[in-house]
């Protein structure tokens, strides 16, 4: 028995957590009670070192002095802040009058609205709930299909795994263990190329299939002018002039920084692209304030309800992304700002209370509480599993694989998309990315590139049929039976299961072709990341000084 133990000790411990997992036993305590276990019995069976434990307390409390994961309770309660404060109800409400009177206009106000969610609340079920319970009722009042419905409400809702700042992204960083903004870089562009598509898609449907996503009734729009017009003329003037300030920004940028640094400086493209977006949100902010307090009449109802209800969010989170793209504050202080932002931004439009504050500290707690013990957790399997040799055994589990780096990161993806119906990112993350990181490290595998391409998987795998946890949230909130429209008073069909999981095909395929370019392009990752400085160590000198006054020189001539 203790043969076979010492032959196949990280087999069995990868399969006891694999079998607790599966039946129900909570994260933390299954990855514990495995370590511990193991450990004990190596140790006396002779197998492993009586002292393995000892260095255990120093790992404990070096996680919890880890600063990176500070950012997790910030941007938490930064989301859920400006969550239960209504933001999501008055951006769909005021997105949806602006893209309502357009085929397509309130799917692409929920993708829309929803990658805004994301990037601030950065948990999908809360994404996924709160667009079904504000959006899918408006758009079934009005004859869209259920499967379309569904699929927008979902897709977007997933978009809080890779939209930065996601809290997925930071604990990728950390387990990974690099840099939470450059995580944050390379997943820029992706994630907004999984926006642009599903855009594109819905642009799609209402150009060849438009019954499928009809326009808003005139009564629908409320927000109209005194003389009856939408406004939105006036809307479309001032987007154009803001969205002309922006790029002649960001066109501008390297030179501004250039000459505020001093020395010829190069930005990315998503550093660009977020200072532009930041330049032209404050100038909104300012333009539609003054015209206001002054009453000049330039803006119409919808142009600045646009202002005052997007705009501040929006300014948020570029606020937080671009001072960490910059390098002028740490994820977790960016994280500190949005929170403290985001509380002042409910404090000013009166949604801030004692209860929402509570509610939003005691979630905070909650989830953060939940984090750190998965990871104590996983910590202290990690700490056995690497004395058994664990890291070789799954080392040579890869060894055969044909492909190479391909092999292993398609290997890779379709492990993780299997267990991502099964497992929350958390559980994944603390329990696979320590096992796999090494392994790609050592094939030359960028590890930005990975944990992006694994993050990407990850919403993949929460939208697809019929495990997706995505599918559950929207069926938790979707309406089960028929109900009289509280507007029309018609009378509204329930919404299927396999409507949902329709729904959802059309995006499942767009976010594995975006898998795709991602594994086929690298430079989607990585090109936004700064170059990394190589450093020949032969060709190092040091010079001691030989004389007057340098440390190494006697006291008397000035030294020591």
């Amino acid at each position: 028995m203790i043969e076979f133990f010492s032959a196949n000790a990280a087999p069995v411990m990868f399969g006891a957590v694999i079998f607790f997992l599966l039946s129900g036993f909570p994260v933390a305590f299954a990855l514990a009670a495995c370590g511990l276990f193991f450990g004990f019995v190596g140790i006396e069976a002779g197998l492993l070192p009586s002292s393995l434990f000892q260095a255990l307390p120093l790992r404990v409390f070096g996680i919890m002095q880890n600063d990176t994961l500070l950012a997790i309770p910030f941007f938490t309660l930064m989301g859920l802040i400006l969550e239960r404060s209504g933001m999501a109800e008055d951006l769909l409400d005021t997105v949806g009058q602006v893209f309502g009177p357009v085929r397509g206009g309130l799917a692409l106000a929920v993708i829309f609205v929803g990658a805004l969610l994301a990037a601030t609340t950065g948990v999908v079920a809360a994404s996924v709930i709160s667009m079904g319970l504000i959006s899918l009722p408006i758009m079934l009042r009005y004859g869209y299909s259920r499967e379309i419905a569904c699929g927008a409400i979902t897709a977007s809702g997933t978009l809080a795994q890779a939209i930065p700042p996601s809290l997925v992204l930071i604990v990728m960083a950390d387990q990974l263990g690099r840099s939470v903004g450059d995580m944050y870089k390379g997943a820029f562009l992706p994630a907004f190329l999984l926006v642009a598509l599903y855009a594109i898609f819905i642009i799609g449907l209402a150009i060849f299939k438009p019954k499928l996503v009809p326009a808003l009734p005139p009564e629908a729009l409320t927000h109209r002018e005194p003389d009856g017009t939408s406004g939105l003329r006036s809307l479309l003037v001032f987007a154009v002039v803001t969205t002309a300030i922006s790029t002649l920004f960001g066109m501008n940028y390297a030179n501004i920084l250039s000459a505020m640094n001093g020395t010829e400086a190069k930005p990315a493209l998503d550093e660009i692209i977020v200072m532009a977006m930041s330049a032209g949100t404050i100038f909104a902010l300012a333009a539609a304030s003054i015209s206001r307090a002054l009453k000049l009449g330039l803006l119409s109802r919808i142009c600045q309800r646009v202002v005052f209800v997007l705009i501040p969010p929006l300014a948020l989170i570029f606020l937080v992304l671009g001072t960490i793209f910059l390098g002028v504050a740490t994820p977790t202080e960016g994280g500190a700002m949005g929170a403290v932002g985001a509380i002042l931004l409910a404090a000013v439009r009166k949604r801030l209370d004692l209860k929402t504050l509570t509610q939003a500290l005691e979630s905070t707690t909650r989830l953060s509480c939940f984090v750190l013990f998965i990871l104590i957790g996983s910590t202290i399997f990690s700490f056995t599993f690497t004395a058994v040799d664990g890291q070789h055994w799954v080392e040579h589990l890869f060894d055969k694989l044909p492909g190479g780096q391909i092999g292993f990161l398609i290997f890779v993806n379709m492990v993780i998309f299997g267990l991502g119906f099964f497992l929350d990112f958390f559980e994944i993350a603390f329990i696979l990315l320590p096992l796999l990181a090494p392994v790609a490290d050592k094939l030359g595998i960028d590890l930005i590139w990975f944990g992006v391409m694994i993050a990407i998987n990850m919403q993949t795998s929460f939208l697809t049929p019929p495990f997706g946890f995505a599918l559950f949230y929207l069926r938790s909130v979707a309406p089960v039976s028929a109900f009289l429209d509280r507007v029309t008073g018609k009378r509204i069909e329930p919404v299927k299961t396999t409507q949902i999981y329709r729904g959802s095909v059309p995006f499942v395929l767009i976010q594995i072709f975006v898998l795709a370019l991602i594994i086929i392009f690298p430079e989607l990752v990585t090109g936004s990341l700064d170059a990394e400085v190589k450093v020949d160590l032969d060709t190092i000198e040091i010079e001691a000084p030989t004389s007057g006054g340098g440390w190494g020189a006697p006291a008397e001539s000035g030294g020591w």
